[in-house]
């Protein structure tokens, strides 16, 4: 059977998560190799430090290829921080032939019109993702090529970064060997990896919880709906703690990983009164008064959510509820904490389980490393409305092909 192979890199503020594996097509993936790595020269999603950074994803990389037995030539990698903005677009073209189908070129001249929005030279363009497609006003319209019609009418979501960030990035990638497939908004990535085909549909919130940064997308009638990012996350957490308790960042971290706990206060007074011992220094803190620091913390990373939602009815634009996903949400409680906070359903999102080694990345922590290696074959799909910048080429190929 034909296999491909298929490579991800997660460049995270606290990790590098490194993941080989091998597409069977139908039959899913197989992941083969997986090389974890603390994160060092890098903070919400930028590069502070190239040489750490450089070893950090070294160190990752050299581990999965020891486990998988072969070379990692290329991969697709995730990219976050506060650089990154969004805008809907839409583009209009008219169809001038005589016979009036609409052909593949049509759809690059639309989707190029719907390109021209003003960036600012300082940044680049990541992602044009084509939400709907109308024909002569017939809206819904997947893949219009073949369709007739005297006008073709496109509605995309724009998405973009700056541009020495991302060339920071990819210059600490190659440096280690390993060229670039593709770049893909984190959040993006997580989508794939840990929600349903429903909630894509009838309309759900996705926060990805890491280290440095909190990545929001709106999904809505299997349309990318809105994106943005959020430069508060885990790292704040620890903070609070490291400040509050008056112990070390390092100790702090150690203590939310190991005694951390958002459930909300009422429904947790049967762990009140109770201390964590504190290492080193032999002298300990209650546990209520970290909980108590990591829950407010919590609380308003939940609230800042919901305030970057486009709208105020979340009811009716998210009607499926959030998904929280990243290592933010291993705390236990935070999926009860957010259904409180914010009225709505909310549930975990870990990501799908995958043959071979596959078992290891059974973690929210991993939503966006797994969501990277879906992320090709997702968006080669010509009936996907998920289709990318790099997707959409495959796309108008086969339509191509279609129209002989």
């Amino acid at each position: 059977m034909k296999k491909t192979k298929v490579n991800a890199i997660d460049i995270g503020t606290t990790k590098i998560c490194s993941i080989m594996a091998e597409d069977y097509g139908d039959e899913g993936l197989r992941i083969i190799g997986v090389g974890v790595t603390p994160s060092r020269g890098l903070h919400k999603g930028l590069v502070l430090s190239l040489n750490e950074a450089k070893e950090s994803i070294r160190q990752s990389v050299r581990m999965a290829e020891q486990m998988a037995g072969r070379k990692m030539d290329s991969a697709n990698i995730g990219v976050t921080g506060r650089h990154i903005t969004s805008i809907n677009k839409s583009g209009t073209v008219s169809i001038t032939r005589n016979n009036q189908i609409v052909y593949p070129e049509d759809m690059k001249r639309v989707l190029n019109v719907a390109r021209t929005v003003k960036v600012p030279s300082e940044q680049r363009v990541l992602h044009v993702i084509p939400r709907d497609y109308q024909v002569d006003g017939q809206m819904g319209v997947k893949n219009p090529a073949g369709m007739h019609g005297s006008r073709l009418d496109v509605e995309t979501h724009i998405i973009t970064a700056a541009a020495t960030s991302v060339r920071n990035l990819v210059k600490c990638v190659r440096s280690v060997g390993v060229e670039i497939d593709d770049l893909v908004m984190e959040c993006l990535a997580s989508s794939e990896a840990v929600l349903e085909p429903e909630e894509r549909q009838d309309g759900v919130l996705l926060a990805d919880i890491g280290g440095g940064t909190t990545d929001i997308a709106i999904f809505k009638d299997d349309n990318i709906y809105h994106t943005s990012v959020l430069p508060v996350a885990g790292y704040q957490v620890t903070r609070d703690i490291s400040i509050g308790l008056g112990v070390t960042y390092e100790l702090a971290e150690e203590m939310k990983k190991r005694y951390g706990d958002v459930t909300p206060r009422e429904k947790s007074k049967n762990k009140m009164d109770k201390s964590v011992s504190i290492t080193g220094d032999g002298h300990s803190v209650s546990y209520d008064d970290l909980s108590d620091i990591i829950r407010l913390r919590v609380e308003e990373i939940l609230r800042l959510v919901i305030l970057e939602l486009p709208q105020n009815d979340l009811h009716k634009l998210i009607p499926a509820g959030i998904v929280i996903t990243g290592g933010g949400a291993n705390l236990p409680g935070i999926a009860e904490l957010g259904q409180r906070v914010t009225r709505m359903p909310v549930r975990l999102g870990v990501p799908m389980r995958m043959a071979g080694v596959g078992d290891v990345l059974d973690n929210p922590a991993h939503a966006t490393g797994v969501g990277l290696l879906l992320w090709q074959s997702q968006n080669e799909d010509t009936e996907s409305p998920r289709a990318t910048e790099k997707g959409i080429h495959v796309l108008l190929k086969k339509a191509l092909r279609l129209l002989g």
